[in-house]
């Protein structure tokens, strides 16, 4: 275990959490934090956000939810042995680290507990993998850790550029947790 692991600790965010202070470069990543990570999570329950936080400060957030995929998205191999209707994910919705504390494992911190969140959904209500739309800077992140792109409908009428839809199967969630933990 890391210096950050140590004293970061990841938990949902809570009605009271102060958000106001979170600042991670990207204005629509800071926006959605402040204003309706707390709505989506407490009134209209269509996400869950866990917090990463050390010393009383919040130092990033993810945000998922549930969801469900085709298995006609994925790969020949990993789709050879699925059922052909929908099949449920966990999505990632968003996840950034306040500017402060970037470059010291936050982020990998809160999506290998959203990796454990996966493991659980798998064994208590089936969860075939993580799915994640990565905006075009943070691709490589993502393919660091697994994440394959896979081809999702789209059709955003946008000037910003379009995330690119990744993939992580549940059976290397697992096999990963495996190895690290032996």
């Amino acid at each position: 275990m890391n210096k950050t692991e140590q004293e970061v600790q990841v938990r949902r965010l809570e009605p009271l959490d102060d958000r106001t202070r979170f600042r991670s470069g990207n204005i629509d990543l800071d926006r959605f934090f402040q204003r309706y990570a707390g709505q989506n999570q407490f009134r209209h329950h269509i996400g869950t956000t866990y917090v990463a936080v050390q010393d009383n400060h919040i130092t990033g957030f993810v945000t998922v939810s549930s969801g469900e995929m085709v298995a006609e998205k994925l790969t020949k191999a990993l789709r050879r042995r699925l059922p052909a209707y929908p099949l449920p994910i966990l999505r990632l919705a968003r996840l950034a680290v306040d500017k402060r504390f970037q470059g010291h494992g936050i982020g990998r911190l809160l999506l290998r507990a959203m990796l454990e969140l996966a493991l659980e959904m798998r064994d208590r209500v089936g969860c075939i993998g993580v799915i994640v739309d990565a905006k075009p800077d943070a691709v490589p992140f993502y393919l660091s850790l697994g994440f394959k792109p896979i081809d999702l409908v789209s059709g955003a009428l946008s000037d910003r550029p379009e995330p690119i839809a990744m993939f992580l199967p549940i059976g290397q969630i697992a096999l990963a947790t495996k190895e690290a933990m032996d």
